[in-house]
């Protein structure tokens, strides 16, 4: 079996998921399972319905109507007059949205969180399901629920990988054509969790594992993989081999187009990875795969924008040494900070962090307790793998303030503000 992962981009409208159909009439859709997420911005939306039920409950109708006709517009245009079943679907899903938005009463930002960005993979999938039984496609739907198990952290739930595995096995069995949902599962009560923003990838990756797939071929509005962000860098090129070990560097750095956990598993049963542009799907791409070098051997640019850098000082001038630096980990894994960067002295630690569960003030007020603590927020952290003077000039000579800087043999690290 083959697996194939479609990310919003590529199902953003109507004609994008004519275009997916296009893409598998190209090159072949039986023996597939194929792996969608939210059309378009979806997952921003409902990231706005969320809001909007903590903070601003007056906007929450308006958010929901909102991306409700947005999908109705794709049923329309993919349907025209038989869109009516598909149009009830549609409104069955929001149903259950405002059902939940109005009975829930855990005050849990992230279990809440994870109830509502899920109806994006839901909607889309049920969509293309019924767009290819109109094809005179048989195809199953299958809910990523009943498969994919983690445990209760949600936001970034970690896999049962075993019960997992049993799962997939006798859900996706004789099937010739499965959709399914990326980024989505469910625990042990069976309440809805979430891989991680862009976990749509590590859900092509747990199905093929799980299948002992032929390879898994993730679609995206690039080429391939390239050097570099094109929004936010100019001159890209592709790169047409890299070995899982270089690619597993680029995605824990942050490489935007692999996800950090999805070559993991794919490394352990030596499934090859190709990255492919749904505009061209006869194009070369990129392949990850055992053995394979960095092709071409050039410079990678990573940027992660929003970053916090904390910098910390010894209040009594004592060394920040194996007792502190335990301490500062554990404070880091309790407010759930990610860690990008860090960097340390005698009497002094950096380290740069992703605030995404916005806790960073509870954080810092612990910190404050034990030591001098400086904070700034806002931070860019440019990462260069493979880099060359001139690729480091590049940086520096951005108009930006370096606030640290930190180099291995083959990988420069940059704070900038």
């Amino acid at each position: 079996m083959k697996v194939f992962k479609f990310g919003g981009a590529s199902v953003k409208d109507a004609p994008g998921v004519k275009n997916l159909v296009r893409v598998l009439q190209t090159v072949g859709h039986s023996d597939t399972l194929v792996v969608v997420s939210a059309m378009g911005k979806t997952t921003n939306a409902l990231e706005r319905v969320i809001e909007a039920y903590f903070e601003n409950i007056e906007r929450l109708n308006q958010e929901l109507v909102e991306l409700k006709e947005f999908h109705l517009t794709i049923v329309k245009g993919l349907f025209e007059e038989q869109s009516a079943p598909v149009a009830a679907d549609v409104h069955g899903f929001f149903e259950e949205l405002h059902t939940f938005l109005k009975t829930n009463k855990a005050p849990n930002y992230s279990f809440v969180y994870d109830q509502v960005v899920s109806y994006g993979e839901l909607l889309s999938t049920t969509i293309i399901h019924r767009y290819f039984e109109l094809q005179g496609w048989k195809s199953y739907w299958l809910d990523a629920r009943e498969c994919i198990k983690t445990d209760d952290y949600y936001r970034a739930a970690n896999l049962d990988w075993e019960l997992t595995q049993d799962l997939i096995k006798t859900k996706a069995k004789g099937h010739q054509l499965v959709i399914t949902q990326g980024f989505i599962g469910s625990n042990s009560n069976n309440f809805t969790t979430t891989l991680g923003r862009e976990g749509s990838d590590y859900s092509a990756a747990i199905f093929a594992y799980a299948l002992n797939a032929e390879s898994v071929t993730i679609w995206k509005d690039v080429p391939g993989v390239l050097n570099g962000d094109p929004r936010v860098f100019k001159h890209t090129e592709l790169l047409r081999q890299i070995s899982y070990r270089e690619a597993i560097e680029l995605a824990f750095y942050g490489a935007s187009v692999i996800h950090p956990k999805t070559l993991q598993p794919l490394q352990r049963k030596e499934i090859p990875l190709y990255v492919k542009s749904f505009e061209n799907p006869e194009g070369e791409g990129t392949a990850v795969a055992k053995g394979k070098t960095l092709d071409p051997l050039i410079p990678c640019y990573i940027v992660k924008k929003d970053q916090v850098l904390i910098r910390l000082s010894s209040i009594d001038f004592s060394f920040i040494v194996e007792e502190n630096i335990s301490y500062i980990f554990g404070l880091l894994h309790e407010y759930q900070m990610p860690v990008e960067l860090i960097q340390n002295s005698a009497i002094s630690f950096s380290v740069c962090v992703n605030n995404k569960y916005k806790r960073l003030d509870e954080l810092v007020l612990v910190l404050r307790s034990r030591f001098n603590v400086e904070v700034k927020e806002q931070v860019d952290l440019f990462t260069v793998r493979h880099f060359t003077d001139q690729a480091l000039e590049s940086i520096r000579n951005n108009g930006k303030q370096i606030l640290l800087e930190q180099r291995t043999e083959e990988t420069a690290q940059f704070v900038l503000s």
